[in-house]
This record gives C-alpha cells, sequence and structure tokens, in this order.
C-alpha cells in the first residue's frame, strides 16, 4: 500500500518534536508499504530545521516544502500555514505521480490540510483519513482565549466541518471526542482512536549517556540529599510550569529538588522566575536533551512531573507522547490535571493531583518523596507494562491501518460531499 502523509509539522528523533509521524510511518514501512511524508522546513515545535528538499529517513520518503519561519501564534505563523498548504495544493499532480497514493492523510494539527488532502485522494481515488491532534477550533478559543467569530477561527471551523463530512476514516489521538464530533456532523462509524505512545527499539540495551551538565545537576540534587523531581519537554503556557516552581517556593528548604530540562515559548521568563525568586538552590533549568538521552535521564530521577492547565478543552482526553515516555522509563509520576482520561490513574503508576493547585502539587510530591524506593518501582513497573500492552508502535500503526480497511469494506471511500 503507497501512503501519502501531509503533516506540517513531522520531525523524526534526529529533528526534534513532533515525533508520532515517524513513528507511525517506520512501523508502516516495515510492513511493507511505501510512505511519502510531506512536511514543512520550519515548525516551532522542531529542533533542528530540515532543507527544502527531499530525503530518505530509515525509509521514509520526506519532502520538505519551504516555508518561512515564524514566532508565537500571530500572523507569521497563518502565513506559513498558507505557504505549505498553497504548495501542496499546486503539487497534486506531481504528488500522485510520485506517490502513486492509496491512502491520504491530512494530520496537520490545524484542519485546513483537509482541503488539499481531499483534493489529492479524490484525484487519485484514495481513502482520505483525517488524523485529529488537537481539536481546532474549540482548542484556540478555549486556551488562547480566540473569538469564535474571529475570520480565522470560522476558516478552521469551516475545515473541521468538512473533514467530518469528507473523511473516510477520522482517526483522533483524544479518546473522548465522540459526542463533540457528532455535534459537528461526523457519522461516528467513521471514528478510530489511536493514541500516542513510545517504540520499544528506543528503549533497549543501553541507551546513550546523559549530557554532562543534566548528570551533574541530578548529582547534585542527590548528593545534597534531595529526592530528584523531573520534567522533562515543552516549556509552554499549556505545560503550567509556574504551578509548579510556585509548589517549589512552597517546599524551600525541603529535601525535594527539580531538574527541568527542555525549551519554548516560556522558556526565558520561567527561567528569570528562577533566579529572581531564589529557587536556583532547589531548581536547576538546563537545555533540552536529545531524544535518545531521554530513557537516561528518566532513569537517574525519582519523580517524573507532567502538568495542564485547568481548561475545559481536556474534557475531550489527553494524549501526551511526554507522559509515554515516563511511564516506559518506569517513572513514578506525579500527575496534575483533570481531563477525561488520565493515564497515570489507569496504569497506577502515581499520584494525580489537581490542576493549577499549587499546593496540590507540593503536598503530592511530599507524598510520593514519602513512598519507600521498593514501592516506587512497583508503581513505576506497573506504568511500563501498561504502555507495553496499550501504546507501542507497533500496536498502534496497525490500530491506524485497519481504520483504513474498515473504510473500504464499508464502501466509504470517495462517498462524501464535497468530492473535487
Amino acid at each position: 500500500m503507497n501512503i501519502l502523509y501531509l503533516n506540517h509539522y513531522a520531525g523524526s528523533p534526529a529533528l526534534g518534536m513532533e515525533y508520532r509521524p515517524y513513528y507511525l510511518a517506520r512501523e508502516w514501512v516495515r510492513a511493507g508499504h511505501a510512505v511519502r511524508m510531506v512536511a514543512a522546513t520550519y515548525s516551532h515545535v522542531r529542533t533542528r530545521q530540515p532543507e527544502a528538499g527531499e530525503q530518505t529517513l530509515d525509509g521514509i520518503d520526506y519532502l520538505w516544502l519551504p516555508t518561512p519561519p515564524y514566532q508565537g501564534n500571530g500572523a507569521g505563523r497563518v502565513w506559513n500555514i498558507a505557504r505549505f498548504l498553497g504548495q501542496v495544493w499546486s503539487r497534486t499532480d506531481a504528488l500522485i505521480a510520485r506517490a502513486r497514493p492509496d491512502v491520504v492523510i491530512a494530520s496537520s494539527t490545524y484542519p485546513m490540510d483537509v482541503w488539499v488532502a481531499r483534493r489529492i485522494a479524490r484525484k487519485a481515488g484514495a481513502v482520505l483519513v483525517f488524523e485529529v491532534h488537537d481539536l481546532w477550533p474549540l482548542s484556540p478559543i478555549e486556551l488562547s482565549g480566540m473569538s469564535p467569530r474571529h475570520p480565522f477561527i470560522r476558516l478552521v471551523q469551516k475545515a473541521e466541518d468538512d473533514a467530518y463530512r469528507d473523511a473516510d476514516a477520522v482517526i483522533s489521538m483524544l479518546p473522548k471526542v465522540h459526542d463533540y464530533m457528532a455535534s459537528r456532523g461526523l457519522d461516528l462509524r467513521k471514528l478510530a482512536i489511536v493514541p500516542n505512545g513510545i517504540t520499544l527499539d528506543e528503549w533497549q540495551g543501553t541507551p546513550p549517556p546523559l549530557r554532562a551538565d543534566v548528570a551533574q545537576a541530578i548529582a547534585g540534587q542527590r548528593a545534597a540529599g534531595r529526592t530528584v523531581v523531573g520534567y522533562a519537554g515543552s516549556m509552554g503556557r499549556p505545560n503550567a510550569l509556574d504551578t509548579l516552581l510556585e509548589a517549589f517556593g512552597a517546599l524551600r528548604g525541603e529535601p525535594i529538588g527539580l531538574v527541568m530540562v527542555g525549551d519554548g515559548h516560556e522558556r526565558s521568563r520561567l527561567v528569570q522566575r528562577i533566579a529572581d525568586e531564589g529557587l536556583d538552590v532547589q531548581v536547576r533549568w538546563l537545555p533540552p536533551i536529545p531524544k535518545a538521552q531521554v530513557p537516561s535521564m528518566l532513569a537517574a530521577i525519582d519523580i517524573a512531573y507532567i502538568g495542564w492547565q485547568r481548561v475545559p478543552i481536556y474534557r475531550f482526553g489527553i494524549a501526551p507522547n511526554k507522559l509515554m515516555d515516563y511511564l516506559m522509563a518506569g517513572c513514578v509520576v506525579l500527575h496534575s490535571v483533570e481531563a477525561g482520561n488520565d493515564p497515570v490513574a489507569e496504569a497506577g503508576c502515581g499520584l494525580t493531583v489537581a490542576p493549577q493547585d499549587a499546593a496540590a502539587v507540593a503536598d503530592g510530591l511530599r507524598r510520593l518523596a514519602a513512598v519507600p524506593a521498593a514501592e516506587r518501582r512497583a508503581m513505576g513497573e506497573r506504568g511500563r507494562a501498561f504502555v507495553r500492552a496499550n501504546h507501542t508502535y507497533p500496536v498502534l500503526a496497525q490500530r491506524f491501518l485497519d481504520a483504513v480497511a474498515a473504510a473500504r469494506a464499508a464502501g466509504r471511500v470517495g462517498a462524501g460531499r464535497g468530492i473535487r
């Protein structure tokens, strides 16, 4: 089978996030399928940006389309999106000739790529799949306060409605979306849930040694007699790291330390806050590490932290890559969240506390730090077993293709309105 995968932000372990398209595509290639990945040269979530042109990574054929850099979520990002979609639209015939797709996947977080994917799929007679990462436009409305009447939001809403109407299959990473998607016109027979996961081969053997500065920061916390809390990931508003720092203000002088590794829009402000509030004795920030070193970092800490804002959008569920890494590493996890699902509670591998509640986070860290080491190891093993059973990419990649096969078997291919 030939698969054309449109994902504006697609990355790889060498380039950085986002990783899901790479891992799914690699499993499909291993199973004998051909995958053509179309992505932009600039993405705010990547660590490194690729050169424009063609590249083969682990059997996946990438086409990197040149797009301008941007900062934040303003006009620059909108222009970046428009440039990417315009180029894909103009290359429709060339993409069909090269990829000869049996399946076309629209998977760029924002839903407007369904328009170009639909055009390609209908011309090629291929299955059209709409892959949902976040619920747009609901996410920018509820997380960023954008007005439902904003012209950009109206455009996004039109794209989402078209996607639910015209896609042959809809794949959602979020598990509790059924009622919402039905309210926007989706026939729920099209819907399959395929969450994020991990790839086992990255957790086999001895991982690369941890970068010296991070290893020294962890060793320094331990030498000071502190239980080591770790955070590895993005530093943006959705990660609610201000709550974590406020919690460490309450933990000042107690034998619990924090090592944060990552980057993002909020990094500079958070680092300055650590210094201004005199938290730098117990809290250390360091630049991001390569993904291959993440297992080494997680093996060296005592408790892993992940937090969220208290926002209604999470009622539809969460699917964080970071949490899958935490669980596969056998970490005990403090999860600060209120959502439609909670993998930490499901796995029994940690403690869940209220979001954006610094007192609850501080109390949760104290409680986990007091758990005997043997009991923490047992909790971590439950998390690892949970991931291996439910969230490995060979399983997820096959579940994705099963949804494609079901669309074909049901005779839905090309049946949507709006065919071009």
